[in-house]
C-alpha cells in the first residue's frame, strides 16, 4: 500500500472540490485531490452555466477567477413568455448585479489547471474510496488507482464529491437530518448545436408545461422541457423536441432557432439538504451536502459558497482559531435554506400555470403571482435581489 500524509484530504474534482483544494494550497496548506473520473472527462462534461456576480467576485478576490471574467458573457435581463408575450426582466438594473455565463466544465479546467500548474497533487480516476475513524483526531482516506492501493492519513477530510459520491454515505443516520422535497415532474435537458434564440434566459410558462432556453456559447444553446412523471428520453424524439420547444416559447417576433440535439437527459426535480454538514472531521460542501433542482440556477453557487467558508475555517483552524470549523456547517446552512425557498416559490410559477386540469386553483395562484411579479415594482425588486443572490455577498 501507498501511504502519504497531508493536511486534507479533498475528495471530488468539482467547483467545491477544485476551489476549495486551490485555495488551501494558496494558504500553504497541504492537500491531495482525488476524484474518480479522469481529467479529461471533467473538463468537458457538460453542466451548469451562471454564476452570480458575488461569486465570480469571490473567485476574483481569490485569485481564481482571472479567466472567468476575461471571457465569460454578462447577463442582467431575461423574459418570462407567458400568455403569448414577451415580459422582458431587467433585474440588472435592479440590484446593479449580474451572471456571468460560464459553463461548470470551463471553471473545472480554468481551476484543475491553476492547481496542478502550481504544483498541487491530484489522483484522477480512483476507486474504492472509503474514509476512516472520522471522529478521531486522525482520519484517513483509502482508495485505489494505478492498480494499486492508497492511503491518505490526515486532519480533515472535504466531501465534495457530489449527491453520488462515497462521502454522504458517512454521515451516521442517528444524528443527521436528509430533508428531501420532490416536485413529481421532470425536465428534459438539452444541448443543441445552435446559436442563441435571444440575447438572455428565457422562461416560457404554458399550459403545455414549462419551457427554457439559456446560451451557452455562441454556437450552443441549453433548453429544458417539463416532462410527465415517468417519461425518459426515448419519449422524446427530435422531432417531438423542437414542436414543444417552438408551442412553449415561441411568441411574436421571438422565435426558436433549430440545430443538432447533441445531449438529451431527463433530469429527476427534487431538492435535498444534509443537516449538519460536518461529522467528526468531515465536511461536505457542495451537492454531497445539499442538492437543488436547477430551476433558479443556484446549484454551482451555492458550492462555490461552502468552498469559500469551508477553506477560510480551515485556515483559521491551522492559524490557531477552531471557532469557524466547528461553525462551518450553521454557516452555509442559511443561504442553502434561502435558495431552497427561493427555487420552490419559482418552481410554483413555472410548473402549476400547466395543472390548469387537475388543479386549477394551483394554476391560477402562480398566474395571480407571475402578475404581481410583472406588475409590482417592490415585488420585482425583491425577486431581483433573490434571483441574483444579492444578499449571498461574501
Amino acid at each position: 500500500m501507498v501511504s502519504r500524509r497531508t493536511a486534507v484530504a479533498v475528495v471530488g474534482a468539482g467547483p467545491a472540490g477544485l476551489t476549495v483544494a486551490n485555495l488551501l494550497r494558496r494558504a500553504g496548506i497541504g492537500c491531495v485531490l482525488l476524484e474518480a473520473q479522469s481529467r479529461a472527462f471533467i473538463e468537458q462534461r457538460p453542466r451548469a452555466g451562471f454564476i452570480e456576480e458575488w461569486a465570480v467576485r469571490g473567485l476574483e478576490q481569490r485569485g481564481l477567477g482571472e479567466q472567468l471574467v476575461a471571457k465569460a458573457p454578462r447577463h442582467g435581463k431575461f423574459e418570462f413568455r407567458f400568455a403569448g408575450q414577451r415580459h422582458v426582466f431587467r433585474y440588472g438594473d435592479v440590484t446593479g448585479q449580474r451572471h456571468f455565463v460560464y459553463p461548470q466544465q470551463l471553471l473545472v479546467t480554468d481551476l484543475v489547471a491553476q492547481y496542478t500548474g502550481a504544483g498541487g497533487e491530484a489522483v484522477f480516476e480512483v476507486s474504492d474510496v472509503e474514509l476512516h475513524d472520522l471522529t478521531s483526531d486522525a482520519p484517513a482516506v483509502t482508495f485505489r488507482a494505478g492498480g494499486e492501493e492508497h492511503r491518505i492519513d490526515c486532519g480533515f477530510i472535504a466531501g465534495c464529491d457530489g449527491a453520488r459520491g462515497v462521502c454522504q454515505g458517512y454521515f451516521p443516520a442517528e444524528s443527521t437530518v436528509k430533508a428531501h422535497h420532490d416536485y413529481g415532474i421532470g425536465w428534459l435537458a438539452l444541448l443543441a448545436e445552435a446559436p442563441p434564440s435571444a440575447d438572455g434566459v428565457l422562461f416560457g410558462i404554458h399550459p403545455r408545461g414549462f419551457a427554457a432556453h439559456m446560451a451557452r456559447t455562441p454556437t450552443v444553446t441549453r433548453f429544458y422541457l417539463q416532462t410527465a412523471p415517468g417519461e425518459t428520453e426515448a419519449d422524446w424524439p427530435d422531432e417531438r423536441v423542437w414542436q414543444e420547444l417552438h408551442t412553449r416559447l415561441t411568441v411574436p417576433g421571438g422565435a426558436i432557432i433549430e440545430g443538432k440535439l447533441f445531449e438529451k437527459r431527463i433530469l429527476d426535480m427534487h431538492n435535498y439538504v444534509v443537516e449538519p454538514m460536518s461529522h467528526g472531521r468531515l465536511h461536505l460542501a457542495g451537492e454531497a451536502a445539499h442538492l437543488v433542482a436547477p430551476i433558479a440556477a443556484k446549484g454551482m453557487n451555492l458550492a462555490l459558497h461552502d468552498a469559500f467558508l469551508l477553506t477560510d475555517a480551515l485556515q483559521a483552524y491551522y492559524a490557531g482559531d477552531p471557532a469557524p470549523l466547528a461553525g462551518y456547517s450553521a454557516a452555509c446552512l442559511p443561504l442553502v435554506w434561502q435558495y431552497q425557498e427561493f427555487s420552490l416559490w419559482l418552481s410554483d410559477i413555472f410548473h402549476h400555470t400547466a395543472a390548469a386540469g387537475e388543479n386549477p386553483f394551483a394554476a391560477r395562484v402562480a398566474e395571480a403571482r407571475m402578475r404581481r411579479l410583472l406588475g409590482s415594482p417592490a415585488a420585482a425588486a425583491a425577486f431581483a435581489e433573490l434571483y441574483i443572490g444579492k444578499n449571498a455577498d461574501l
